[in-house]
């Protein structure tokens, strides 16, 4: 089955480029693509694609606002932001409404179909490297005050910073020397201590704690 896929962009000939990447790709599929989010509000819901490449400038609502709303109405559906904004306010803003990965436009082609099979079927949170930095620099100088907020392990602890970082969950138990499924059975253990149902809450709640 291929990967579908929709596309909310504002900039006509970015959205058509879009379509072609997904399209020309084998195992995927671009289902439909969108120049704004009240039109994309209105098809994306009955479409149910598998991600949403979405920008955050977009006349009207803004990216961030749609995905709140997305995750509202199709609570399954995973949502990769694609913009030029680092700014580290728009970053969290994103991942506070529900966003699960977050690319620069400038990124390779490649990253954006990398990152939309890593959503579907690695479990990942893909961040660009210059945004993975970013998140990397709200930890430096913070205290740990998480861990015994939430009574979490060290090891507990060391997996939520690397998910906060991006990393995929076969990355983290290679970096960790544990094998998969011990980091599956840590991410059930703190996404109970959190109180979350999935990575992406999980990684907001932690960083809104560290900030």
């Amino acid at each position: 089955m291929a990967i579908t896929v929709s596309i909310v962009e504002d900039q006509d000939e970015t959205r058509e480029h879009l379509t072609l990447l997904v399209n020309g790709a084998p195992g995927f599929s671009c289902v439909s693509n969108h120049r704004s989010a009240e039109e994309a509000l209105t098809e994306i819901p009955r479409l149910k694609p598998d991600v949403v490449l979405m920008d955050i400038n977009l006349p009207g609502m803004s990216g961030i606002e749609c995905v709140r709303q997305l995750n509202e109405s199709v609570p399954n559906v995973q949502t990769l932001m694609w913009t030029m904004y680092e700014d580290a306010d728009q970053i969290f803003e994103a991942l506070t409404a529900g966003a699960n990965g977050y690319l620069l436009k400038r990124d390779p082609p490649s990253k954006v179909l990398e990152s939309i099979t890593e959503l579907v079927s690695e479990g990942g949170a893909p961040f660009s490297p210059r945004i993975a930095r970013i998140v990397v620099q709200y930890f430096q100088g913070k205290p740990a005050a998480t861990s015994e907020q939430y009574n979490l392990s060290k090891r507990e602890l060391e997996i939520l910073e690397l998910l906060a970082k991006g990393h995929r969950y076969k990355e983290i138990a290679s970096d960790l020397g544990i094998s998969f499924d011990t980091v599956r059975s840590h991410l059930r253990n703190i996404y109970e201590k959190l109180q979350v149902s999935s990575r992406t809450e999980a990684v907001v709640k932690f960083l809104n704690g560290k900030r």
